[in-house]
């Protein structure tokens, strides 16, 4: 296998590799970073692949080019932003480059290319809305983009016991907004789900470096939308010599604590890893035919929500042990949902929450956010 495409130990992480795998533990927005750490080319290029472009391809280098002139065009027209000529004709790998170097360009750069981010994910949702194109045939894609993936760690012998992907069913959807207060169908993530366990706790980074490079970049992971119950961040990366050296350098500080959830549901000794992301998909071009003209100066790529769940093998079994298994957990969600119909959302949160007890100082807390946490989506 070529270096590349094989899975990193934690000896191997770069500063990038770190940050990218903590934003995803918090839920944290890129748009608070203020400056990027990639090593080398080869991580540039990884992570421009991973936004599904192909630089090497003329319509993807003037689409990104498109874009960053787009940007610097909206710094200038609303903030009168002072952009130095060297920054504003680089090439966008040198954008990159720049903003992990030091001084007024890097400041500039990473400025750029946060409204590069925003610019290309606004133009890939029009985009999608244009598009004449159901869920079903959206999501089709998705799928196969996250099975050759995965398929491909499989055949590859990764230390992956168990991936489970599916889509939620009408009557779960019904149940899980008649759970939440915001009984809306934008608060649902999780449409479209993938669960991965791994076979050791230590494995779990490294799978989540190798779909941050391969599946989806650490940029679209929706903020705010994390759990993790099983890694004290800050100690975990303490404890390796290697991990250790780069929290001095991390940005917004080292974690304290884990990534709780808010689920009223969920047991105390629920322990996951979830996130949810903005997928870039590229569309063939015999479904870019399709849209109207107005749209082919979008680009190529939409993006599509979709709910991930990682866990090692030993919290997995445990997972499905008393209070945190699945049946139970649904078994006090739709008790709480037949009280709210009935009484209102005061009785369904007063009576429908399991007990809460109190926290130990080090125990991590509750840690599921949708209906299907406990015991992950249904096998196809």
């Amino acid at each position: 296998m070529a270096s590349r495409d094989r899975l990193k130990t934690l000896e191997e992480f770069t500063l990038a590799d770190l940050e990218a795998v903590r934003l995803l533990l918090r839920g944290d927005s890129v748009i608070d970073w203020h400056r990027l750490n990639f090593k080398d080319e080869a991580e540039i290029r990884d992570f421009i692949l991973a936004q599904e472009f192909h630089p090497d391809e003329p319509g993807d280098r003037g689409r990104m080019n498109a874009i960053k002139n787009e940007a610097v065009s909206y710094l200038r027209r609303h903030f009168e932003y002072p952009i130095p000529k060297p920054v504003e004709q680089a090439s966008v790998e040198e954008l990159f480059w720049l903003a992990g170097q030091r001084g007024h360009r890097q400041t500039c750069a990473c400025t750029i290319l946060k409204c590069m981010h925003i610019i290309h994910h606004l133009d890939g949702r029009e985009l999608l809305f244009m598009l004449p194109m159901s869920d079903q045939e959206i999501f089709h894609l998705v799928e196969e983009k996250v099975y050759r993936v995965i398929g491909s760690m499989l055949a590859e012998g990764f230390p992956i016991t168990e991936f489970v992907g599916g889509r939620k069913n009408k009557d779960s959807l019904y149940t899980k907004l008649l759970s939440k207060r915001e009984a809306v169908s934008a608060q649902i993530f999780d449409k479209l789900r993938f669960r991965i366990v791994t076979r050791e706790k230590g494995d779990i980074f490294p799978i989540v470096q190798y779909l941050q490079k391969k599946l989806f970049p650490f940029n679209y992971v929706i903020p705010g939308q994390s759990i993790n119950s099983i890694f004290h961040f800050k100690r975990y990366s303490q404890k390796n010599e290697h991990l250790r050296a780069f929290l001095p350098e991390m940005q917004a500080g080292a974690d304290e604590d884990y990534t709780p959830s808010d689920n009223v549901f969920s047991a105390d000794n629920y322990r996951v890893i979830h996130f949810v992301v903005d997928m870039p998909v590229r569309l063939p071009r015999k479904l870019l035919e399709r849209a109207p003209s107005s749209a082919w100066s979008l680009g190529p790529v939409v993006f599509v929500i979709c709910e991930f769940q990682v866990v090692d093998r030993e919290t997995e079994a445990a997972n499905e042990q008393g209070e945190a298994s699945h049946a139970k957990y649904k078994d006090r969600q739709k008790k709480a949902v037949i009280r709210r119909l009935q009484l209102g959302m005061r009785e369904m949160k007063v009576k429908g929450s399991p007990p809460k007890r109190e926290e130990p100082q080090q125990a991590p807390p509750p840690s599921v956010r949708s209906p299907r946490k406990r015991g992950g989506p249904p096998k196809a």
